[in-house]
């Protein structure tokens, strides 16, 4: 929308106000489809300029909203500001310090106005009083006027004479210096601008120069980039171009070997073939000899029978006589086991009354203590009494002989107890040695007891196994008459077939040489047999050896696969680094940049310093500034014109600018699809590149917020150069009527125009700080969100490098279970535990180890939290490995080795 005028109560009021801003520039006629209310609706119609483009963010306005746009407004385009775009606050706030200027200005001139209208009804009645007065005095004066005027007049008019030759010399002077005043005010301006446009320059060559220094930065981290790349390229060529050699020479190795053994594998099975067809015909030869040789084992069998029969009839014969001997030493052991049992008992006996005794004599001494200690006692009071008696009383001699004979009968009478008080001792000492005694006597029966124990049991299991060995030879003996009756029928049989006649001992000779016969035959069928297995075992191992030929070129090929990767990770991980140096770097000439700021902040605080110099100086040049004002007017109406001749091409460059954006967001909506596409087949390839183009569209944004500053401050100084217009309008029409007090009215209107200037000063050089500070968050925000990436990618390449070793732990388990199984299927395995129980006991055992395990990993986190990271994974494979043991039973034969895997990581 175009930019809406400040609203004004009505045209009669204000249409003077209009005249008196812009005289030059009349107001553009309206067309005559328009209605007047539109012309009451806009009285300030003269600055509605054309509409300004709306920056990328605000868009297109629909066309429906050009109806809204005023008259007088020429319309380029059909982008418009909005008048609540935040982009035109600025111009709006100049436009309405401008406008309330001017309202103030009209205030103050009103104000002055009834003041002057009050002073002269004051000075019209004080002039009424002096007229009367001065009438009164009027006819005295009229007569001496007369005579006066006749004096006078000839000396005036040689005044005035004198005073026109003055003025004259003084108008040429005045000539002369406003001459000299015009050329230095244009070569002032001259200056300024020569000034401005180095100044321009100069910003212009800083911005190109810190363009070309990124565009070095770029091309030098691109020519690192490329040559470490190349060097990394040449390492690899290098080690795959050893890595052919090496295969190639294994692979001719492995075709010579593979055709030696199908030559080997050809003539072995051959050779097979043959050795079957043979094994067949022996076979059918030897089922009809051994059919003959049945009969003759079976007559030698009957002959062996008879003599193993009186063989086992002279064992048991033996054996029931060992049996009669036993049972005699087991009575005899009973009895024994008896009589050691009432000696026991006696002995216990013994031992309980020797204790009692022993307690009872204990006892006594105890109770004796006592009462020596007591006697003691009761004489050591008797004797203290006696000492203090014989001390204080000093009575006669009877009363010290009857207290002699006292302590005669009580030291008698110590003696005696101390004669009793060692017979005690004694016979404690006697009880004692004979409680000893008793003691040792009991440790020796008890020694006794437990030998005789022992030889009891000794005994009994002598007598179990020989009852047991009966039992045995019992049955035996049953047995062996069953298999005797059995041979007895054979032979009777056998006798019944060959007629009743027995054979001599050559035939019975040829009969063994016979059976000797047929077992060779036996054993070399059995080794024939044996032989044709072990062939075939040969031909599964042969097969085997292949199959793992096969699979460990396969594993070699996914090792070959695993280093490549780990070489493009540690590349990728490279990059990353020196990605995370350059963001360090730009950090470092962000830093550099807000120094060089705060650096032109105190430049531009001395310019503020200087612009108050300056005002001074303004204060006195002002009187001979009014005096140009006539001349330096027609000039600013040529100036305005060139202004607005520049102002229009500024809004087209606008113009032209948000054309530029719009196209530039196109081409951003493009790229973003195409980095979309781009991405399913990309993963981290390209990143580096998406940063780099970021960073370049984050330079021409700036540039762009550049270019739209710069247009706003045109703006705004078209807002000023308009208020200098009018001001120096208003002063070439007051020019004619100056007094003294208008002077002084024009000096304080600069004085408060100058402390404006210092306002707008501190409050551009707010607004810069501000914009820093936006610029400075920013950009801390985009190095929090780089920080935040490197940071998750270098999560996310742990988490890789754990699951890596987690996948190779597993590899390790299923290589060895598979050995495991391939095993199984030979025939050849092992099993660890046989029962349940004992896969149960290994289960806890490994279950036990990991919780050991993982307490030791959860305590060096808790106490050594640097290593935290470094353990997460190791401490989630083991709470996930606990969880799989809860929920399922493993085999505990591949068990241990996912455990080993687990300690060694």
């Amino acid at each position: 929308h175009a930019i809406p005028s400040p609203p004004v109560p009505s045209v009669s009021s204000t249409a003077p106000r209009v005249a008196r801003l812009v005289p030059s520039s009349p107001l553009p006629s309206r067309p005559a489809s328009v209605p007047s209310t539109t012309a009451r609706h806009c009285p300030v119609r003269f600055h509605c300029s054309p509409a300004l483009p709306v920056p990328s963010t605000v868009g297109r306005v629909p066309s429906g909203t050009s109806r809204y746009l005023p008259d007088a407004c020429p319309v380029p385009s059909p982008l418009y500001y909005c008048p609540l775009q935040p982009l035109m606050t600025r111009f709006q706030a100049a436009l309405k310090n401008y406008l309330t200027k001017q309202i103030e200005q009209v205030n103050l001139d009103l104000h002055g106005m009834v003041h002057t209208m009050k002073s002269s009804k004051e000075q019209r009645e004080e002039l009424g009083v002096i007229l009367y007065g001065a009438q009164q005095q009027l006819g005295q004066l009229d007569m001496e006027l007369e005579k006066s005027q006749e004096r006078c007049t000839e000396g005036e008019r040689k005044k005035v004479s004198t005073m026109q030759t003055q003025i004259e010399n003084l108008a040429l002077e005045l000539l002369y210096v406003q001459s000299m005043d015009q050329e230095m005010y244009h070569r002032l301006l001259l200056m300024k601008q020569s000034a401005r446009r180095a100044e321009a320059d100069r910003i212009q060559a800083e911005v190109e120069k810190k363009k070309q220094d990124l565009f070095l930065d770029q091309l030098t981290r691109r020519v690192q980039q490329l040559q470490e790349q190349i060097a990394l390229f040449e390492a690899q060529l290098v080690a795959q171009a050893e890595d052919t050699k090496v295969t190639r020479q294994a692979i001719t190795e492995a075709g010579l070997e593979v055709q030696a053994i199908n030559m080997e594998k050809k003539k072995l099975m051959d050779h097979w073939n043959s050795s079957l067809a043979g094994m067949k015909q022996r076979d059918e030869a030897y089922v009809v000899t051994q059919e003959l040789r049945d009969l003759k084992s079976l007559e030698g069998d009957i002959h062996g029978c008879g003599r193993s029969i009186r063989k086992e009839e002279e064992k048991n014969e033996n054996l029931v006589r060992l049996l009669n001997r036993s049972q005699n030493d087991a009575s005899v052991t009973r009895k024994l086991i008896a009589q050691c049992l009432l000696e026991q008992e006696a002995l216990q006996a013994q031992t309980s009354t020797y204790t009692r005794v022993l307690r009872e004599t204990e006892e006594a001494l105890s109770r004796t203590r006592m009462g020596i200690e007591k006697g003691t006692y009761a004489n050591e009071q008797l004797e203290n009494e006696i000492m203090t008696k014989l001390q204080d009383q000093k009575l006669s001699s009877k009363v010290a002989k009857h207290f002699s004979q006292l302590a005669e009968k009580l030291r008698s009478r110590k003696s005696d107890l101390e004669l009793h008080f060692y017979k005690v001792e004694n016979d404690v000492a006697q009880i004692i040695l004979n409680a000893t005694n008793t003691s040792c006597r009991l440790t020796v029966h008890q020694k006794t007891l437990s030998e005789v124990d022992k030889e009891i049991k000794n005994v009994n299991e002598q007598i179990t196994c020989q009852e047991n060995e009966i039992a045995k030879s019992r049955i035996l003996a049953e047995k062996k008459g069953g298999i005797l009756c059995l041979y007895n029928k054979k032979l009777e049989m056998l006798l019944s077939q060959q007629g009743g006649q027995e054979l001599g001992p050559l035939e019975i000779e040829i009969n063994k040489l016979n059976q000797q016969i047929e077992d060779c035959n036996s054993e070399a069928v059995t080794l024939q047999k044996y032989w044709l297995s072990e062939q075939k075992e040969l031909v599964k191992l042969t097969r085997e050896k292949e199959e793992q030929i096969t699979s460990l070129d396969t594993l070699q090929k996914q090792s070959i696969i695993m280093q490549q990767r780990k070489l493009r990770l540690e590349n990728e991980i490279q990059q990353e680094i020196k990605e995370q140096k350059d963001v360090e770097r730009h950090m470092k000439n962000m830093s550099n940049d807000l120094i060089k700021l705060n650096t032109l902040i105190s430049k531009n605080n001395s310019s503020v310093a200087d612009l108050q110099n300056g005002r001074i100086v303004t204060e006195n040049e002002f009187v001979q500034s009014l005096k140009e004002a006539e001349k330096e007017s027609m000039e600013m109406q040529e100036r305005h014109s060139k202004l607005t001749e520049e102002k229009e091409r500024l809004l087209n460059s606008l113009v032209e600018a948000e054309h530029q954006i719009l196209l530039w967001e196109k081409k951003f909506q493009l790229a973003k699809e195409m980095r979309e596409t781009t991405d399913a087949l990309l993963e981290h390839g390209e990143i580096h590149d998406m940063k780099t183009e970021i960073r370049r569209m984050q330079v021409r944004y700036g540039q762009l917020q550049k270019q739209q500053e710069m247009l706003i401050r045109a703006m705004e100084a078209c807002v000023s150069q308009r208020e200098t217009i009018t001001d120096r309008a208003e002063a070439q029409s007051k020019l004619k009527h100056s007094t003294q007090r208008d002077f002084q009215s024009r000096t304080q209107d600069l004085k408060k125009r100058i402390r404006e200037i210092q306002e707008v000063s501190e409050d551009s050089g707010a607004t810069i700080q501000e914009s820093l500070t936006d610029n400075f968050s920013e950009k801390q925000q985009e190095v929090c969100q780089l920080q935040a990436e490197t940071e998750s990618l270098s999560l996310d390449r742990e988490y890789l490098q754990n699951e890596k070793r987690w996948n190779l732990l597993e590899i390790v388990a299923h290589q060895a279970r598979q050995k495991q199984l391939q095993a199984l299927r030979q025939g050849k395995y092992k099993a660890v535990c046989h029962t349940e129980e004992a896969c149960m006991n290994q289960q806890e055992k490994l279950e036990d180890r990991l919780q050991t395990i993982n307490t030791i990993v959860q305590q060096i986190q808790e106490e050594q939290p640097e290593h935290q990271r470094a353990l997460q994974w190791l401490s989630h494979c083991m709470r996930s490995k606990l969880g799989s043991q809860r929920s399922k039973l493993p085999s505990p034969e591949i068990e241990p080795q996912v455990t080993e895997s687990l300690t060694e990581a």
